[in-house]
């Protein structure tokens, strides 16, 4: 799985970089009912897209994570969405929003007229209202995955069935055109108000107000009550806005996604996508059995040579704005000591895990330096040179057991979390495990189901070193909550800084950053981050993921995206010819 860096974006990709899905098929009130998701894939009325990782929140900026987002990219729609290629596209069926002033910044957006729920409510001022309250931070409680910007923004002056509101930043913000309501991450205030017992007049004015006290119902029902745990409660609560809404689910099966009859746009060209949930290492052969049209599993050599074996199908690799890497737990662990961080890194085998487990899907593949620029990026060789990776280039044992002896250490034992089932993880873990036992590092595989989940270890900071991925997109701002000091280390308050990093100095170059609209700046401060965090051994980064996707040569309109909005961008899109 890997997590979504959105602004606070990135995302965990969930399975790797696989997505997906299932929950309970239900209509309206509770009952589980057969699920659509029986129909056969490939009929001209169905496609099938596979992953090995389960649904569980409709809002994903509150459970950050891919499989979520990737199931709503067509479900939730917003005022942009990453287009092809990964670019920021702005989606003029949702509505418009244009820069009316630069000082101060001030961007304006209107929703379509024609913008309604797939309930008819309206799409207007509550729903901006309800987005800015949740990921500007200035009311507390909300749990989001990133601030990022919408901190620097007035709260929007908008009324009750408003369509026009305005975001006015008290200063500049290099990713303004993606600072706004985007894909995924527009959710029905009516919904949350009503859970509430609040008027939508109320509401509002308590936003403008910023009274948590008045909002504490809102902001329970938007952490806790769009959660999908066992099946969806009430079908009335998950809407839609896009061309596609939720029709059914079946708990550890599927998810079907059904044409949306109040949509105001073009008409999704397939009437129903279902998301099936299968293991990794059984998705190859449904595809080759059709029960599947589309897969997007974790990359490994042996799946990638099977894939490429089959009639029929087309097997795509490529970049992708995704990272491994390991994370230290900064809260409750030992890891505290940098001394400890350092004879960590100095132990994990990074060439071993890239040479043994990655170049076979991708010869050109190599150790990733930094954090925040991929090896494909044009300034990813600006930002390596002097940042300090070089200290921990090659394994040094005889280093790492000096520093774990000074600390008085050896022998210590450090759960190395991550997401199961995932065979490369295993391996990844195995490998660190061999290399860093040598060192005198006891490393146990604290692999979990429910890593990534609300609750699990990721959350609660329940390991001493975490292993997964990033995916998120090119924005210099995408990644500054990860590395930022968070307001507390709790799982509503962390935001994407899992591990609880903190660094004034970081800190104010992460502010410098976001705030430079000169992009020819951008690299000599990411420059400067990433030695910081290099010297602090914040993150251990190993590899830049290689994009994997396969599918039966009769879908068409399949357009692999390296962002974090994966290859279900344009599901309204896909076709499967007969």
């Amino acid at each position: 799985m890997s997590h979504r860096r959105r602004l606070g974006r990135l995302v965990a990709a969930v399975a790797g970089g696989s997505l997906l899905l299932s929950a309970c098929a239900q209509s309206g009130g509770g009952t589980s009912e057969p699920s659509s998701s029986a129909s056969p894939a490939g009929t001209a009325q169905t496609i099938t897209y596979a992953g090995e990782q389960e649904f569980n929140s409709y809002n994903s900026i509150s459970v950050n994570n891919l499989v979520n987002s990737a199931a709503m990219q067509r479900v939730q729609a917003g005022f942009w969405y990453y287009g092809e290629n990964g670019e920021v596209t702005p989606d003029k069926d949702f509505g418009t929003y244009q820069k009316t002033a630069d000082s101060p910044l001030t961007i304006e957006y209107e929703f379509n007229a024609k913008a309604v729920w797939s309930d008819g409510t309206p799409i207007d001022c509550d729903d901006a209202m309800l987005y800015w309250a949740a990921k500007s931070g200035k009311i507390k409680g909300f749990q989001v995955d990133g601030t990022t910007g919408v901190e620097l923004t007035k709260v929007p002056d908008c009324n009750a069935g408003d369509k026009k509101f305005v975001l006015e930043y008290s200063e500049p913000f290099a990713d303004w055109q993606s600072n706004g309501p985007g894909a995924t991450s527009v959710l029905p205030a009516h919904v949350a108000t009503k859970a509430a017992g609040m008027s939508e007049a109320d509401f509002i004015a308590a936003v403008k107000a910023q009274d948590a006290d008045k909002l504490a119902g809102v902001i329970k029902f938007y952490n806790e009550g769009w959660t999908i745990d066992g099946g969806l409660k009430d079908m009335s609560l998950y809407p839609a806005s896009g061309p596609y809404k939720i029709a059914s689910m079946a708990p550890g099966q599927s998810l079907t996604l059904a044409a949306n009859d109040k949509w105001w746009g073009t008409p999704a060209a397939t009437p129903n996508i279902v998301l099936r949930v299968i293991s990794q290492e059984e998705q190859a052969q449904a595809l080759q059995n059709r029960e599947v049209n589309l897969i997007e599993p974790q990359p490994n050599p042996d799946l990638l040579a099977q894939l490429e074996g089959m009639q029929g199908v087309t097997v795509k690799t490529g970049d992708a704005y995704t990272y491994e890497h390991l994370d230290f737990n900064f809260d409750s662990s030992e890891f505290k000591d940098k001394r400890l961080r350092q004879a960590f890194a100095k132990c994990v085998p990074r060439q071993l895990i890239v040479d043994n487990l990655i170049k076979p899907l991708a010869p050109q593949a190599q150790v990733l330096q930094v954090r925040n620029v991929l090896p494909f990026q044009p300034d990813y060789n600006t930002v390596v040179q002097g940042s300090g990776a070089e200290a921990y280039a090659d394994v040094d044992i005889e280093g790492a057991k000096k520093l774990l002896e000074e600390a008085g250490k050896v022998g210590m034992e450090v759960k190395l979390g991550h997401n199961e089932p995932n065979p490369r993880r295993t391996q990844e873990t195995q490998l660190i495990a061999d290399s860093c036992g040598k060192a005198g590092f006891k490393v146990v595989d604290g692999g979990a189901e429910t890593f990534f989940e609300a609750g699990g270890a990721l959350g609660t900071n329940g390991y001493d070193v975490a292993l997964f991925a990033w995916t998120g997109s090119s924005e210099v701002s995408g990644w500054s909550s990860t590395y930022s000091t968070p307001k507390e280390c709790s799982e509503n308050g962390k935001e994407n800084n899992n591990g609880c990093y903190s660094n004034k100095e970081v800190d104010d170059l992460i502010k410098q950053l976001n705030a430079e609209v000169d992009t020819t700046k951008h690299p000599g401060l990411i420059a400067q981050i990433e030695k910081v965090l290099w010297d602090d051994v914040a993150t251990i980064p190993l590899f830049a993921h290689p994009n994997l996707l396969a599918w039966d040569e009769k879908l068409q309109n399949i357009v692999p995206n390296p962002a974090q909005s994966s290859v279900t961008w344009n599901m309204d899109k896909w076709t499967l010819a007969s």
